[in-house]
């Protein structure tokens, strides 16, 4: 079953959402969509907050967020009826774009946010050249360095190949409301997963 491709009028609605959100500086609603996302994909959570191990709070608030902006895409396009990614969906999704990147002609020698899977490009080619668009914004008006575009647009594609995945069944998540198991919760004193390096409670947690 192939999955409908996000129009690009959706894409276009997300990144306004996000940005009026941005202008308005409005706390309590980034912070319920923030924990709306830990409580329904924690494991994507997760997998976007997993590159600020090796290259520090910076990288990992920008993987985190483009990672939130591909769940917010496929979220209004589907009405909130997401299933919830796996560990397993993002291992898969993993090595299809491992694969599919490694099959590029000069990868290598592209600009960072030019580094993207034409089987990707192919499945939701709006949703590509959007995150194109911005990634070569932010590096062109410094809001992030070409090596941080660089390290980020691989779990990017991942997450938006798992979505991908999931909904076209070729690798279907779990139902909302089913129950997660204990490694993703996290505990109110735990370091957030969204790798602010503030505890939960006092992140994403917060009240």
């Amino acid at each position: 079953m192939a999955v409908a491709q996000i129009s690009p009028e959706l894409v276009e609605q997300t990144i306004t959402a996000f940005t009026r959100l941005d202008e308005r500086g409005d706390r309590k609603a980034m912070n319920k969509l923030a924990q709306r996302l830990q409580r329904e994909q924690p494991f994507l959570l997760q997998y976007a907050a997993a590159p600020r191990a090796d290259h520090g709070d910076a990288v990992g608030e920008a993987s985190v967020f483009y990672a939130t902006l591909v769940w917010s895409m496929f979220d209004r396009s589907h009405g909130g009826t997401l299933p919830r990614l796996t560990e397993q969906n993002l291992a898969d999704a993993d090595r299809v774009i491992s694969d599919a990147l490694a099959a590029e002609t000069g990868l290598a020698e592209r600009e960072p946010y030019d580094r993207t899977a034409a089987t990707m490009a192919a499945q939701q080619p709006h949703v590509i050249a959007k995150l194109r668009e911005l990634l070569e914004e932010d590096v062109r008006e410094a809001a992030m360095t070409s090596e941080t575009c660089g390290i980020i647009i691989k779990p990017t594609q991942v997450i938006l190949e798992a979505f991908d995945a999931a909904l076209a069944g070729r690798r279907p998540g779990q139902r909302q409301g089913t129950i997660v198991n204990d490694e993703a919760k996290v505990g109110r004193n735990d370091a957030c997963p969204c790798g602010s390096t503030k505890k939960y409670k006092k992140c994403h947690g917060a009240a």
